[in-house]
């Protein structure tokens, strides 16, 4: 039951800068309380976006109009750290998220985020500043993910990235998903453990 297999990410980006960005900063702790993560996106970088007096935009860098549908998010180092979360990689999806682009991430969310066919890839510090600096000059500026290359292609030029190999071949083959992994093996399990005798 493979999935969809994540080669290219390619899109509009938007520049969230800072480092050490938290999982608390991404979805506040809250916004938590919900069944499922349905409707999640809607409350991304809350605190730092929406004003609690009057509930308006703090004219955040997702709020601005020349942004709106951005698919890429780029931001600074350590990205994602803090308490281990799955709401935040979730909600950045919800949102309409489909990848990251930073100079490094927590290993959790980048865990996470993976499990979504969300890549998380990372840039030097010269390198990150390059392409920042490019999607901020242009909010049209067309930016790929390249998982085969392992380039971020941003107009003409291109920059390589890391990623941990196990996670990129997992998106590129379309196994991102351990549940999707577990169901697949499921007629394997049931005939193994009918062979068991002690299960008998």
């Amino acid at each position: 039951m493979s999935l969809a297999k994540v080669v290219k990410v390619e899109g509009r980006a938007v520049h969230v800068p800072g480092d050490d960005i938290d999982t608390d900063r991404i979805i506040p702790a809250r916004f938590m309380k919900c069944v499922t993560f349905d409707g999640l996106g809607q409350y991304l970088f809350n605190d730092v976006r929406i004003s609690p007096a009057d509930g308006k935009s703090l004219n955040h860098p997702l709020d601005r109009a020349d942004r709106k549908g951005a698919t890429i998010l780029i931001s600074g180092f350590n990205f994602g750290c803090g308490s281990s979360r799955e709401h935040a990689p979730q909600a950045l999806h919800k949102f309409g998220i489909r990848a990251v682009i930073a100079g490094n991430f927590a290993e959790i969310f980048f865990g996470n985020s993976t499990t979504l066919g969300m890549p998380c890839v990372s840039l030097s510090r010269e390198n990150l500043a390059k392409v920042a600096q490019a999607v901020d000059a242009d909010a049209k500026l067309n930016v790929c993910i390249d998982l085969a290359a392992k380039a971020v292609k941003y107009g003409s030029a291109s920059v390589p990235f890391e990623m941990k190999e196990g996670a990129r071949t997992a998106l590129m083959d379309g196994q991102w998903d351990p549940i999707s992994q577990l169901l697949e093996g499921a007629g394997a399990a049931g005939k193994l453990e009918a062979a068991l005798p002690y299960l008998k």
